[in-house]
């Protein structure tokens, strides 16, 4: 049974998932605008790279698909699963990347209004992600999913595969880390003294 697409949008990620796996394509629709920025946020965040955060988030939804037909309601949520897979998969991707030095690194690309702004955002972008490069893979895992995805601890957890207490140290870890590297820098990325 297919389902009208305007009529799929209050129904949760799991009956989707369900929906698709029993043959309904509208299902998959909805998904995918639902999870492929998401997916795409975390890629890009774990990565650095916006063209291999495309081809990562995609890969991911075709992992989705593939298993949609076994999905079991209530064994997990489709969200804590594709957290899960994507930044397996970016981190498989970076331990394949370790010769690639920061200077080889593309740049990430934003939209601010005004060039002053774009500059300013580019900037404070890319020390946040020189940053994040420099933390171990799963420091930076934590603090994505956490500081900039604003998922919960437990939420992390799980698709992290850890304990709520190993979250929480590799968030505090990361920050402080991350503190670390970009002290002294508050004027030069814009922020003055406030």
């Amino acid at each position: 049974m297919t389902m009208a697409f305007d009529a799929l949008s209050d129904v949760s990620d799991e009956a989707l998932l369900v929906l698709y796996g029993n043959g309904d394509p509208e299902a998959a629709r909805a998904l995918s605008l639902r999870f492929a920025p998401l997916a795409f946020r975390i890629a890009v965040r774990m990565l650095g790279d916006r063209a291999e955060a495309e081809d990562l988030a995609q890969e991911a939804l075709l992992r989705l698909w593939r298993i949609a037909p076994e999905w079991r309601a209530g064994e997990a949520k489709v969200s804590t699963w594709l957290y899960r897979v994507v930044t397996n998969l970016a981190t498989d991707r970076l331990r394949r990347r370790r010769g690639v030095g920061l200077d080889e690194a593309p740049e990430i690309e934003d939209g601010a209004a005004s060039a002053v702004e774009r500059m300013i955002e580019h900037d404070r972008a890319e020390a946040l992600q020189r940053a994040l490069d420099l933390l171990p893979a799963r420091q930076r895992q934590a603090v994505v999913l956490r500081h900039l995805e604003g998922l919960s601890n437990p939420e992390i957890a799980a698709a992290m595969e850890i304990g709520v207490e190993a979250v929480e140290s590799l968030t505090a870890r990361g920050k402080r880390a991350l503190a670390a590297l970009l002290a002294g820098r508050r004027e030069e990325l814009g922020y003055g003294h406030d």
